[in-house]
């Protein structure tokens, strides 16, 4: 059911031909774009979904999480559970904090986790990815800088607003939030990882769906209202979404315009949350609109170039390139000859493979099916490719404690190459694409992996246990 009221560009003072150049500058550009949204005057002026993406599923947001968690720490200073001053080592207990506390820990407070100016040199996310004990290893960690002094982009400081959080309300982030933002937005479908320590990750791990970001994002330029009701204290979100600290050590232009509370600064005037890969809620306060992208691309910047370029114009009135609007949004399955047949043996590998691989088999009528390991929790799942259009299947999804598991849907395809069978594989509520190219080699089943995005490697092999093994 559709939250937000829609309206034609003309009627919010935008022309229509414009936005289709916007759409078609996306659609031909590098940057793999999944879904679109537009709000102009609280009017929702243009929603796009290239096939087999929709707007109704939930996406993975990556750090626009941050963002959601900024809004929660900000009711709760408003509810007087904490304040921006308050020492981080105050909330946590001596099993937690190490035997000596510097100077520099003693100084980090709740401000400097908000605007990633831990004093840390880098991002301290991975050393806590590494162990259950994410809280006790950030406070272990060396800090080097003096708290507020340097501008360190840091997931793990906002682990530990999340932590803070539920140590203050005996809740987790998510569960905080429902009753006071996601209920009132509607924001049904939304959920959040969650460590292994029990507590939600805060800084990633959000799902929810396209209107429901945008929902945010009109939030967010409306101070905080929400059909006539104040959610979030008008005074938290002028001063998260305002410059609070410099980052002028960024590279990219839309990435060094300051920081605020867990909000990015943007060229224009413009403030947003962002998650890698290019997900993006971009509000743009002079103009009264909002942008909502969810996209599948290592450069980021140039998905705002695009904006920047097209739909800022657009808004201003202004005349914009005129580029032809494809008449259907689609990413089509990878063509090619139809698979050969295979053995039809099923092929197993080592548990620590890096995509989660279980087994591999590839049937004389040309089908692979492939099993997979759910990285996190263990669960497995059998997703089958074949020739032709898309093949949707389902995987595991996104669980919390308040609601139950929903499958996550995938689609599939595969095609010859010489001796390889190729299977592509999306996972549609993600950016991430995986095209594995199968050769059997003797006994041995090797799969070259290919990644569309990753925060590590993007091409590695993988080789199966020889079948004497299995």
């Amino acid at each position: 059911m559709s939250r937000l009221p829609r309206s034609t560009p003309e009627s919010q003072g935008l022309d229509a031909a414009a936005l289709g150049s916007f759409v078609a500058a996306l659609d031909a550009g590098a940057p793999e774009i999944q879904t679109l949204m537009v709000l102009r005057h609280g009017q929702v002026v243009l929603e796009e979904a290239w096939a087999p993406y929709r707007l109704e599923d939930r996406h993975l947001l990556f750090s626009v999480s941050k963002s959601f968690t900024s809004t929660a720490i900000g009711l709760a200073i408003d509810e007087g559970l904490l304040s921006l001053e308050d020492p981080v080592v105050s909330f946590f207990g001596a099993d937690e904090l190490p035997e000596t506390i510097s100077d520099n820990l003693a100084a980090m407070k709740v401000r400097h986790l908000l605007t990633m100016t831990t004093g840390h040199s880098k991002d301290t996310v991975e050393a806590l990815s590494r162990d259950r004990r994410m809280v006790k290893i950030f406070l272990g960690l060396d800090v080097e800088h003096e708290p507020g002094t340097v501008f360190v982009y840091n997931s793990g400081a906002t682990y530990m607003l999340s932590a803070i959080l539920q140590r203050l309300t005996g809740e987790r982030l998510l569960d905080y939030l429902r009753p006071r933002l996601f209920e009132p937005l509607g924001a049904t479908e939304a959920t959040w990882q969650v460590s292994k320590e029990g507590i939600t990750v805060g800084g990633w791990g959000l799902s929810v769906n396209t209107e429901t970001l945008a929902c945010f994002g009109q939030l967010l330029l409306q101070h905080g209202e929400w059909q006539g009701r104040q959610l979030v204290p008008v005074e938290w979100y002028e001063a998260a979404t305002s410059k609070q600290v410099p980052n002028d050590n960024e590279e990219n232009p839309d990435w060094k315009q300051g920081y605020g509370y867990q909000f990015w600064r943007g060229r224009h005037n413009t403030y947003r949350g962002d998650g890698a890969f290019g997900q993006f809620c971009v509000v743009i306060p002079e103009y009264d609109a909002v942008l909502i992208v969810t996209s599948a691309t290592q450069d980021m910047q140039a998905i705002l170039n695009t904006a920047w370029e097209y739909l800022l114009p657009a808004l201003e009135g202004k005349e914009v390139p005129v580029l032809p609007r494809p008449e259907r949004l689609e990413l089509p399955p990878p063509s090619g000859p139809a698979p050969a047949g295979g053995d039809g043996r099923t092929y197993r590998f080592a548990a620590d493979n890096m995509l989660g691989l279980v087994s591999a088999r590839i049937d004389p009528d040309g089908t692979g099916t492939f099993s997979f390991r759910d990285l996190e929790d263990g669960s497995r799942h059998d997703l089958v490719c074949a020739a032709g259009d898309w093949r949707e299947a389902s995987a595991p999804g996104t669980v919390d404690d308040a609601a139950p598991e929903v499958g996550e849907r995938v689609v599939t395809n595969a095609y010859g190459d010489g001796d390889a069978f190729v299977a592509t594989l999306r996972w549609l509520e993600s950016p991430y694409v995986a095209t594995l190219t199968c050769r059997v080699t003797g006994d041995t089943l090797t799969v070259d992996v290919a990644l569309n995005v990753s925060f590590g490697p993007t091409d590695f092999t993988i080789v199966s246990e020889p079948m004497s093994q299995n």
